[in-house]
């Protein structure tokens, strides 16, 4: 490895297990550098405090350990559900949305401490790599990146246990040799990839899953709710308003206890090869069905296709990690303006890994009886205006047919 950039200060998004606590180290020892760890609480179910104690134990003075899911789900997650985000059809983007946050308040810390240089433990073959680092640089483009992974020797697990038992940092029994598979989690999800679960065809084995029970196990019965929108946002819970933290964590123990949210993807990664995930996501499986039939009744025709059309656009883009981007914060402009009269309450059963909808009203409702009624309507609506409207739309195409005649 070439000489490493001069280095006085980084800020180490820090987890506290095993692998961020070798690159701690290894920035310590190959930047000579002071460190700061911040470490993130987006709700992923761990208690963080060991991070902290473990930091301390690393000789850390400035150690940051934020409460960060109010502001996640407020401000992240539920305006990625206003445009019904999925990316190839089926991803929620649970990791994906993380990241921005993340790497915000990495550049926040960085100017409250004086540290010239951010780093992160994602891997030079994923995604997360380009999400932390195009949100650092949208955040402050003069700042300094370490990417450990990109940059080091190790060449496998017995290397960096190896240097772990030098610098005497604790090794789980569990953490010697290669784990089964990967786990990233939040409020809004849990990921697993790698190892046991990289042959698509492999069905994965039910230890994989952290956030649901099988819909084969879940109760012979129907859980019924309402959720309760305002602005194209989820506030309340069977009459009872909720923060949107508090809204995705109830969500999160519905869906788990219906089975509700498994998915198994072979996606296309921004760095070009395809990798097979598990995902998990309760809450957001349920919110989407609901957010999409509260604007069944609230949103105008052409506002819902033209939402349609520009989602893959925009899932794309959170996907690939240009949350920061002016073309998302342009798309998220036209989103929210459509999300101006969407509310209301949605009903909804929950069985067995199914969301069913099965009701839907609004004050601003677009849905008219009068219109739709099969019986008298009492001129709201004449019928034989159709017939000049069919006939408009049909000009070219029986010009098409007359001239095809010719032929």
């Amino acid at each position: 490895m070439s000489a490493p950039d001069k280095i006085n200060k980084v800020v180490l998004a820090y987890s506290g297990g095993l692998d961020t606590s070798i690159i701690l180290k290894w920035l310590q020892e190959t930047y000579a550098c002071e460190v700061v760890t911040f470490t993130a609480d987006l709700g992923q179910g761990e208690e963080l405090e060991p991070a902290r104690r473990k930091a301390e134990m690393m000789g850390i003075k400035d150690i940051y350990v934020d409460d960060l899911r109010e502001e996640f789900v407020g401000d992240f997650v539920y305006p990625m559900f206003r445009a019904n985000a999925v990316y190839e059809g089926v991803y929620l983007l649970g990791t994906a949305i993380a990241r921005p946050l993340i790497a915000k308040r990495q550049i926040e810390i960085a100017r409250e401490t004086g540290a010239d240089a951010v780093a992160h433990g994602a891997t030079g073959k994923g995604n997360d790599q380009v999400r932390f680092e195009l949100g650092y640089y949208a955040c402050n483009p003069r700042i300094k990146v370490i990417s450990p992974w990109r940059e080091w020797d190790f060449k496998s697990r017995t290397d960096l246990v190896e240097f772990a038992e030098k610098h005497q940092i604790p090794v789980p029994k569990d953490k010697r040799g290669d784990a089964p598979f990967s786990v990233d989690a939040n409020l809004l999800h849990s990921s697993s990839e790698g190892k046991v679960l990289e042959d698509p065809w492999e069905s994965p084995e039910e230890y994989v899953f952290q956030r649901t029970i099988s819909p084969e196990d879940a109760p012979d019965m129907v859980t019924e709710i309402e959720i309760g929108f305002d602005r194209g946002d989820a506030a309340s819970l069977n009459g009872k308003k909720l923060s949107p933290a508090e809204m995705l964590t109830a969500l999160n123990q519905l869906g788990h206890d219906n089975g509700i949210g498994r998915l198994d993807l072979v996606e296309n990664r921004f760095v070009g090869m395809k990798s097979r995930g598990v995902y998990e996501t309760p809450g957001g499986t349920i919110l989407l069905a609901a957010h999409r039939a509260m604007e069944s009744i609230t949103l105008d025709r052409g506002a819902a296709h033209l939402k349609d059309e520009l989602m893959p656009r925009y899932a794309e883009l959170v996907y690939f990690g240009f949350w920061f981007s002016p073309e998302r914060e342009m798309l998220q402009a036209l989103i929210d303006k459509s999300q101006e009269h969407v509310e209301g309450t949605v009903r909804l059963k929950l069985y067995k890994g199914n969301v069913i909808v099965t009701g839907r009203e609004s004050d601003k409702s677009l849905y008219s009886d009068e219109l739709v009624t099969f019986e008298d309507d009492a001129g709201a609506y004449d019928q034989k205006d159709a017939l000049g409207f069919i006939k408009l739309n049909a000009l070219r195409l029986r010009t098409l047919a007359m001239r095809s005649e010719k032929s």
